[in-house]
């Protein structure tokens, strides 16, 4: 699959995305590589760290907390990794400098733990076993609901579908497979009832996690708030919703008819000694909402990341 955008020059990884993708890629050759044939107390030691940090089932006797944070970072094979990393990069790059680095850190992890649970309270009530679950899918399925929530008409090409359909149709299909495989299919291997939570935790906190949000960036978030909460909306509206322009009912002067004259908010941002306002901040959030973050100019992918930085 694939979403049509690009990345400037320093558009490609932003931090978070840069963190989880070497994190996750290095655990995984921790894992695969560096403690094969080791042991620890008579077991190997990969036995005891899926032991101690894949998700284990509530009623296996193997379930500790801390399981719903670092089952998200173990991936069962190669495929499994760069599917999962892969599908982080092309969809949370412009999700994180729309919404900052601390807030997308936070969406991603939570969206993880609310997967982790709702696997935990769905798979026993089908007859599901005792197996553990390890991977990101749920937390990049959350990636994915906010990315359809927040270009709902962005075309996405899906196998085996050879032509582009709206993001907002894709994840309603990707979805659909899950619930469809999780009722009928649930011995695949596959926890599709965590990607259901992970789009389910997803969506609670794009419709109600402001307030958490705003505890988690502090102070930061009253100068980002009014900007990010026009770009993710519950309705799937694909655009900013502009402030509405006064209308008059007295004849202007002459002179002033043809002028307009603009309102700037002040100047909360400098970027390479230039201020930016609030307004050219609107300007380029739209033309990402319109066409992609490919269709910045240079100049414009740099303002986007150094005031998201500054966020």
């Amino acid at each position: 699959m694939s979403a049509q955008f690009g990345q400037g020059r320093m558009g490609a990884f932003p931090p978070v995305i840069k963190f989880l993708l070497a994190s996750n890629v290095i655990v995984f050759i921790i894992q695969s590589i560096f403690l094969q044939g080791m042991t620890f107390g008579g077991l190997p030691i990969d036995v005891v760290v899926m032991e101690k940090f894949a998700l284990w089932p509530a009623t296996s006797g193997s379930f500790l907390p801390w399981q719903l944070l670092s089952y998200q970072f173990m991936h069962g094979g190669i495929s499994h990794l760069l599917f999962n990393m892969l599908a982080l990069w092309m969809f949370g790059v412009e999700l994180e400098y729309i919404w900052g680095s601390r807030k997308f850190a936070a969406y991603y992890v939570l969206s993880g733990i609310a997967a982790g649970v709702f696997h935990l309270v769905i798979t026993p009530l089908l007859g599901g076993g005792l197996a553990p679950t390890i991977g990101a899918s749920g937390s990049i399925m959350g990636i994915l609901l906010a990315f359809g929530m927040t270009f709902p008409d962005r075309p996405i090409m899906m196998f085996p579908l050879f032509f582009p359909i709206p993001a907002r149709i894709f994840v309603m299909i990707y979805a659909g497979f899950d619930l469809i495989n999780g009722l009928f299919n649930a011995g695949d291997g596959v926890a599709h009832f965590a990607h259901l939570g992970g789009a389910l935790g997803g969506f609670l906190l794009i419709k109600f996690g402001e307030p958490l949000f705003h505890r988690i960036e502090g102070a930061q978030y009253r100068d980002s708030y009014q900007r990010r909460s026009n770009i993710i909306d519950a309705d799937f509206r694909d655009v900013p919703r502009r402030r509405p322009v006064p209308t008059y009912d007295y004849a202007q002067p002459p002179q002033e008819s043809v002028r307009e004259t603009t309102a700037h908010t002040p100047t909360k941002f400098v970027v390479d000694g230039q201020s930016i306002s609030q307004e050219q901040i609107d300007q380029i959030l739209d033309k990402i909402s319109k066409g992609g973050y490919h269709g910045l100019s240079e100049h414009e992918k740099n303002i986007l990341f150094e005031v998201s930085r500054q966020l």
